[in-house]
Parts: C-alpha cells; sequence; structure tokens
C-alpha cells in the first residue's frame, strides 16, 4: 500500500494535504511533514495544505490558501483523521481521488486508497516509515519535513511517555534528531503555556474528583473558562497532567462549549475508546475524544467510566 500510494502521487500535478479538525502537533506534523517531503521531492507539482490553524500551532506552519478550482484533477490526501466528520476543510471529497493516511481505529474506511496502522506512535511516525520505503524511489527528506514530523511524534507520546512510543519510535527519533532542526525551539514552542493557562491548571488540580475505581473527571463550564481567559482549544495543554497522580487509572475532562460539551478521556490502562463511541466519539485505546450536550449526559459518562475502571484489574 505505501508504494501504490507512491505511484498514485507521482501521476498526479496537484496534491491537496487535509488533516482533522482541532488540530494537535501530529496533524500538522503528519500533514505538513508529507507537504515538504512533496515539495521536496517534485518541485514541478503544486502542493497544497489546507485545515483551520490553531495559532498556538502556527509556528510550526502556515496553511495555504485553496480555492474550489484546485480541486479539479487533484490528488486528495487526508492524514491522522478517523472519520469524515472530523475531516477539517470538508472539500476534501471534491478531487479526483482520496487517500486515507492515519493511527486510529478503522471505523470509517473512507477514500480510494487506505493506510491505516493502528500500532503507530502517531501519524507523523507513519510518514516517516512513507519515506523510507520511498527514498530510493525519487522521495526526498529534508530539514523542515523533519523537524514536523519529530514534533508531531513527540506531541503524540506525550514526549515518549505513553504506551505507543515503541522500539520502533525511538529509532525513527533517533534518525530525526539527525537532521539540522532546533529541538529546544520546537520544544518551546510546542509546551511553552501562558500565565493563564498556568493558573487554570492550579484550578484543575485543585478540584478534580477522584472516585475509589480509579476513575477521575474534572468539568471545565464555560464561566470557568470564561474567568480564566482560556481559549477551548488551549485547555487541551492540561490533558495529560492528571496521569501523574496516585490511583488515577482513567480520566475525563468536559469542557464547554456554545452547543457542545467536549470531552476528553485519557487511560493508564482500560481500554476507553468504545466509551467514546457511545458517546459520539471515538480514537485510541488509551486516549479519546467524544462530545456529550447535557451536564446529566456528562454524569453519566462518568458512571460508565467509573464502572469500566472498577472491572480493570
Amino acid at each position: 500500500m505505501i508504494r501504490e500510494i507512491a505511484e498514485e502521487i507521482k501521476k498526479y500535478e496537484t496534491i491537496i494535504l487535509h488533516r482533522h479538525i482541532r488540530p494537535d502537533p501530529d496533524a500538522y506534523g503528519s500533514q505538513a511533514g508529507l507537504g515538504e517531503i512533496l515539495r521536496a521531492s517534485f518541485p514541478d507539482k503544486k502542493i497544497y495544505l489546507t485545515g483551520e490553524e490553531d495559532p498556538d500551532l502556527e509556528f510550526l506552519i502556515r496553511m495555504d490558501t485553496v480555492t474550489d478550482d484546485m480541486y479539479e484533477g487533484a490528488l486528495v490526501i487526508v492524514c491522522d483523521t478517523a472519520n469524515t466528520e472530523r475531516i477539517s476543510d470538508q472539500r476534501y471529497n471534491k478531487g479526483a481521488k482520496l487517500i486515507k493516511i492515519d493511527h486510529h481505529p478503522n471505523n470509517d474506511p473512507y477514500g480510494d486508497l487506505l493506510w491505516v496502522d493502528t500500532n503507530a506512535s502517531s501519524c507523523s511516525e507513519m510518514i516517516y516509515e512513507f519515506y523510507l520505503e520511498n527514498k530510493d524511489n525519487g522521495f526526498k527528506m529534508t530539514d523542515s519535513a523533519a523537524r514536523l514530523i519529530y514534533g508531531g511524534i513527540v506531541g503524540d507520546t506525550g514526549r515518549f511517555l505513553f504506551p505507543s512510543a515503541t522500539d520502533k519510535t525511538f529509532r525513527v527519533a533517533a534518525e530525526l534528531v539527525q537532521y539540522n532542526f532546533d529541538r529546544t525551539a520546537l520544544y518551546n514552542g510546542l509546551y511553552d503555556v501562558k500565565d493563564a493557562i498556568a493558573k487554570l491548571k492550579g484550578y484543575v488540580l485543585s478540584n478534580y474528583e477522584l472516585l475509589p475505581s480509579g476513575a477521575c473527571a474534572i468539568k471545565l463550564t464555560r464561566e470557568i473558562i470564561e474567568k480564566y481567559d482560556v481559549t477551548v482549544a488551549e485547555t487541551s495543554a492540561l490533558v495529560g497532567i492528571l496521569g501523574d497522580i496516585r490511583g488515577i487509572k482513567a480520566w475525563v475532562y468536559f469542557i464547554e462549549e456554545e452547543k457542545e460539551i467536549r470531552v476528553r478521556l485519557r487511560s493508564k490502562g482500560p481500554v476507553i475508546n468504545k466509551l467514546a463511541n457511545k458517546y459520539n466519539g471515538g480514537g485510541h485505546p488509551l486516549a479519546s475524544g467524544a462530545a456529550v450536550y447535557s451536564w446529566n449526559e456528562a454524569d453519566a459518562l462518568i458512571s460508565d467510566l467509573d464502572a469500566l475502571c472498577a472491572e480493570y484489574k
């Protein structure tokens, strides 16, 4: 499949790369890392990146302006996106051919060609594997591509702390750091937080609810978010902090938005993606997202998470 995708890339003059809404470093790293590889490998092709931008991740790369007419006869590649509803820029189906590259469970097998590897730590790791398989086939790695891919891997593995970081992941990282980019600046960009986020972190650590089962929950209402003057997107920086607390098996963040309550689920062991599926979401076994539409529904999710943790040994 990797070779087949490479051959399809060679056929098209215009290639448009998408990724998921509410982007994280892996979304940027896989989409833009592949884009930089293609630009270096095929300078005569027109390579575009599209999707909503996150101001906190604009230091990685900026998106291009893509008009409707550019999709005519184009190859479209969607990175790091499990289902079509989460593709950023819903024009993804206006091209001549569609390719899906992803590491989430393949519950929505969209596209004409699909390469899904749920064992990969990140979609960015898959992009580096794509390069390795095709470096003798006209594909080139650059310093800018290596920076983006490395940043994506770092982001999705929690700086190599999550179980998804395998020996293969570390081998890939070891090769990537040999390229010429500023790792310190990259880490600063990924992990520097503003004062308001630091204060909200204090609120989270003071107000989480830990149940005897090892299930944990924190609710960030619109009132709290406005009080600390942060955006919903910025709260993503806090998702991992509860994982350091002894006794927690799995935890859930509820972030109230205008029309829904966003749910972020994380786990040290219990499989949570089936629970996320029940509540309008999905994801990885230990890291998932969902959405609920009332605080009563949020409480029901907490009860389900409590039962899941109680059963886990």
